[in-house]
């Protein structure tokens, strides 16, 4: 893949519905443990509604896609995770507006989305939130010069399962401090999902 397309991006959105849904109630119970316990119930609405949005229009720009996903995702997923993956996909869309999404451009839209997420959570990395798995994709993205499906997944899988060892120090979670090391942070994981999606998108070229 030289340029991320149109399909690629409905198919990315796709495939982590797929996944959002067949793990909805692991993402509960992560939730249940250190959180509201609405994750995966609450993102689990918010991506099928993108999908039935996506399936219903057609698209000419990938900043198209990012931008009615980013909409969709604020308005119907609730609690914090709403907000912040809006953002992150509002920030893919203003990055991608206009242009042509190579590898260049897909890695300055991954690294404002992890600037949105940090500035709308207030989050750093580390701090056992979904900025530490989106930050590591960020990095090795940068670290390479063309499109990877499996070093995307590995970094994402990493950093994911790093938060299961990491105290919280941000939101609900931070409530439990030392109690919260033992648990893999559920926006984490569902940010794991997004990512394992993407890989599988670049693997499969659409």
């Amino acid at each position: 893949m030289d340029v991320f397309q149109v399909e690629h991006a409905h198919t990315w959105l796709k495939l982590a519905n797929e996944r959002i849904q067949a793990n909805k109630e692991q993402l509960t119970e992560l939730d249940q443990a250190i959180g509201d316990g609405d994750h995966g119930i609450n993102m689990a609405r918010g991506f099928k509604e993108v999908i039935s949005k996506l399936d219903a229009n057609d698209y000419d720009t990938v900043a198209d896609v990012m931008k009615d996903t980013a909409m969709t995702l604020m308005s119907k997923v609730g609690g914090a995770s709403g907000p912040l993956y809006g953002t992150a996909f509002l920030k893919l869309s203003m990055a991608f507006k206009g242009k042509n999404v190579d590898y260049q451009t897909f890695i300055k839209g991954i690294d404002e989305a992890v600037n949105g997420l940090k500035q709308r959570g207030k989050a750093e990395i580390g701090e056992k939130t979904l900025v530490d798995v989106w930050a590591a994709v960020s990095e090795t993205l940068q670290d390479n010069t063309t499109f990877a499906g499996d070093t995307i997944l590995q970094t994402a899988k990493t950093a994911m399962e790093h938060t299961k060892e990491t105290m919280a120090t941000k939101g609900r979670a931070a409530y439990f401090k030392e109690r919260s090391i033992g648990h893999l942070d559920p926006g984490a994981v569902s940010s794991y999902y997004l990512f394992e999606a993407l890989s599988l998108t670049i693997d499969e070229g659409a």
